[in-house]
């Protein structure tokens, strides 16, 4: 599990004294506790490891961001710092679908649902989250979506 495999590369950053590291994973922990404790009110992802990647994917967005805002206020050493919490957190995300699999999974969810133009584009959307919520990045796929429905 993504939570375990967290846990063991916070211990080793502890023991090996990277504090970056070490920080970092914490702030990790810290959001998938606060998510956890979200999930006891909501509906919770049958999968422990679903939550995991959920937040992981919210954080990195989060953080380039917060990278984009930095580079054009020019704090370069905040961006700097934003970066290396970004390696740290992709570490323990899935690999991503590039962009020619995510066209070929929207066209093969495109023919199966039988979508033809932007009324579509909800259930393309639900469908393809549903299937690739954990390899895709869901913003990206939007955009993709709306090219091969429009």
């Amino acid at each position: 599990m993504i939570r375990d495999d967290i846990k063991a590369a916070l211990i080793t950053a502890m023991k090996g004294g990277d504090k970056q590291g070490t920080a970092a994973l914490r702030l990790i922990q810290s959001a998938i506790k606060n998510r956890d404790i979200e999930a006891r009110t909501g509906k919770a992802p049958e999968d422990d490891d679903t939550l995991v990647v959920e937040v992981l994917q919210k954080m990195v967005k989060q953080r380039r961001e917060s990278i984009d805002m930095f580079v054009k206020g020019n704090r370069q050493e905040l961006a700097d710092a934003e970066s290396a919490e970004v390696a740290v957190i992709e570490r323990f995300l899935p690999q991503q679908m590039s962009d020619a699999e995510t066209s070929a999974a929207i066209e093969a969810i495109k023919a199966e649902l039988g979508a033809t133009g932007m009324k579509d584009m909800g259930r393309v959307m639900a469908e393809l989250k549903a299937r690739h919520a954990q390899s895709l990045d869901m913003s990206k796929a939007s955009g993709l979506v709306k090219a091969a429905l429009a």
